[in-house]
């Protein structure tokens, strides 16, 4: 059975940390990569970090470029994203996901495997 199980979350305040994690079963794991997607009521999902599991080469969006980082622990099967800096506009639900496909950049085209969420609340 395929899993993606998060963990992790919580609430914090503002400018400090939270690091959460996505331990994966069920599937090749270093032939896929793994994003972290969120999603806060009110706005679009945003896919903000991603992985690629077999070389460590990684994505980050604007939003969270030099406060997140991502990182692979590929003897576990599980996938960190370490957030620093936090802000309340940092809050939503984040999700993991692993991904087959890649487009023309190397980026995760469309997910395959999803997990269930965990929610991140920073407070002001």
């Amino acid at each position: 059975e395929v899993q993606l199980v998060e963990s992790g979350g919580g609430l914090v305040q503002a400018g400090g940390s939270l690091r959460l994690s996505c331990a994966a079963s069920g599937f090749t794991f270093d032939e896929y990569a793994i994003g972290w997607i969120r999603q806060a009521p009110g706005k679009e999902r945003e896919e903000i970090s991603s992985i690629m599991t077999i070389d460590g080469s990684t994505y980050y969006a604007d939003s969270v470029k030099g406060r997140f980082t991502i990182f692979s622990d590929n003897a576990k099967n599980t996938v960190y994203l370490q957030m620093n800096s936090l802000k309340p506009e940092d809050t939503a639900v984040y999700t993991c996901a692993a991904a087959s496909n890649l487009d023309y950049y190397g980026r995760p085209y469309e997910y395959d495997y999803w997990g269930q969420g965990t929610q991140v609340t920073v407070s002001s």
